[in-house]
């Protein structure tokens, strides 16, 4: 499950005259903002997320900047977290606004995987008036890409028996871990989507990618097998800040250190 536009949207539930407005969640272009999340508004534009936000001004003068209200965004987020665990204990969040749902369990109850799909997509909508995407697969690799598929307001069904017609016409950068060089080193194979991957062999793939070989092999046959895991164990925090202007002064840089280490 993953939420559209999850801050920018929150901010419109929150504050509907800004309905219909392009709406960028993020720092300011004077402060060296960066933009948090765009709602699909301002995405027509061409403003996406990560972008800088002086950058995102000039695409779309006319959008309202916001900044990002990170405890509102947690709090709803536990509001949707809750949804999730009435329907299965098993919920792996990714994000605030993005989780895994291992709904097997569950289908003696509440109907089969898809209808309990449906049943979280409207709720969300009747009880938070937030719009989320879903994508009901046998696996997280597939799931991942069902929710992504459709947006917004998206809702993709993958049965077992037709992952490899899903899967073939999709290029081939849907594979996790498939970035720009990866994607030149297929290009120059002349490796566009998924189904020409799977016809390469997984020799071929180790022989030009070593260890990731087997996990393009796998991917692009579908297989995925792991579980949805409710809690890990946390392997970093961070804490960061943007400065309006570049500071050279090592005991200033180390004060910043401090606050942001506390």
């Amino acid at each position: 499950v993953d939420m559209d536009a999850f801050y920018a949207s929150v901010e419109e539930r929150d504050n509907p005259s800004l309905v219909g407005q392009p709406v960028i969640v993020g720092g300011t272009a004077e402060g060296r903002g960066v933009v948090a999340a765009a709602n699909y508004a301002a995405r027509k534009f061409g403003v996406h997320s990560a972008m800088a936000a002086a950058r995102a001004v000039r695409l779309c003068p006319q959008a309202v900047f916001i900044r990002p209200r990170m405890e509102r965004y947690a709090e709803v987020s536990r509001q949707i977290r809750d949804l999730f665990e009435e329907f299965t204990p098993l919920v792996e969040p990714l994000s605030l606004d993005e989780a895994f749902l291992d709904a097997t369990g569950s289908e003696p109850l509440f109907g089969s995987s898809a209808e309990i799909g449906i049943q979280i997509k409207r709720r969300i909508r009747a009880e938070l008036q937030l719009i989320a995407s879903v994508g009901v697969a046998p696996n997280k690799f597939l799931a991942k890409i069902a929710s992504d598929l459709r947006k917004p307001d998206g809702f993709v069904v993958v049965e077992p028996d037709q992952v490899q017609g899903f899967l073939d016409p999709l290029p081939v950068g849907r594979i996790w871990g498939v970035g720009k060089v990866t994607g030149q080193v297929f290009d120059r194979f002349g490796i566009r989507t998924i189904g020409q991957l799977r016809q390469m062999s997984m020799e071929t793939l180790n022989s030009l990618f070593g260890s990731s070989g087997e996990h393009y092999w796998r991917l692009a046959h579908g297989q995925d097998d792991r579980l949805v895991v409710p809690d890990r164990e946390a392997k970093s925090i961070s804490h960061e800040t943007t400065f309006a202007e570049d500071i050279a002064d090592s005991e200033v840089l180390q004060a910043w250190l401090v606050e942001l280490a506390e």
